[in-house]
């Protein structure tokens, strides 16, 4: 293919890769109106499956599957929002950073945290562009600010990162940038990332939280009811240390 050129019918085969040069929605299922995760201008997606059918004359209720290459997420896209909107970029590799670069960084991911959260926003279930996000997507927006990427849902990024091992006792051993994993003994459901002041940053939604980006503690002497409610749900605690490669997580 022809770097540059815009993505064609006949050119969308299993396994092509692309780059978009507009931010599109990605959904949950080929039919379903369930947003699943956005994808940035910029980004890089593979065809999992190739064009589903040449022979329909219509393509506006057509969706693709795709593979997120930055993160290796799966969504479906909309076939009418890709077409001139993604061509044939560079071949696409990763940003793999080290553990050094990464701690380099933190301060430019917490910046980039103030400031989103000082845009009029509200919780989007599935949303990473803003100023609408969910909490991993914020979380995972904010490092990619700084070409760091993680996985995409919150029960990766607690996979992902490197365990610390926490307590309501020996909270202070916690860094600023640190992620913060909130949820049942089953399951991690919610995230948020250690601030500069020592509180935490996260997205919530309206039920036990903010509808938006918001700060909080995690201090028994803090009774607001959000504080309250995330510190009786708290799992556990990780450090980033690596970038995510591209391959698709268990």
């Amino acid at each position: 293919m022809t770097l540059g050129a815009p993505i064609q019918i006949e050119k969308m085969l299993a396994g092509s890769c692309w780059q978009l040069c507009s931010s599109v929605n990605g959904y949950v299922g080929p039919r379903s109106s369930e947003l699943a995760t956005q994808a940035a201008s910029g980004r890089h997606f593979q065809l999992i499956n190739g064009f589903p059918d040449k022979t329909v004359s219509s393509y506006a209720n057509l969706r693709i599957e795709v593979s997120l290459l930055e993160d290796g997420y799966r969504c479906w896209f909309d076939l009418v929002e890709i077409f001139d909107n993604a061509f044939c970029g560079e071949p696409w590799s990763p940003i793999l950073l080290n553990q050094v670069e990464i701690q380099q960084r933190i301060p430019d991911v917490l910046c980039w945290l103030g400031k989103a959260a000082l845009l009029p926003n509200q919780y989007l279930w599935g949303g990473t562009l803003g100023p609408n996000f969910d909490c991993s997507g914020l979380v995972q927006s904010a490092f990619a600010s700084q070409d760091i990427w993680l996985p995409r849902d919150a029960y990766q990024q607690e996979k992902f990162c490197q365990k610390i091992d926490i307590s309501i006792e020996n909270l202070g051993i916690l860094k600023p940038g640190d992620l913060l994993f909130f949820g049942s003994v089953e399951k991690c459901t919610h995230v948020g990332i250690c601030y500069m002041d020592g509180s935490f940053c996260h997205c919530s939604g309206i039920e036990h939280g903010h509808n938006g980006i918001g700060f909080d503690r995690l201090e028994i002497f803090d009774r607001s009811s959000v504080a309250c409610h995330y510190l009786s749900q708290l799992r556990g605690a990780g450090r980033v240390i690596r970038c995510h490669d591209g391959l698709t997580l268990p």
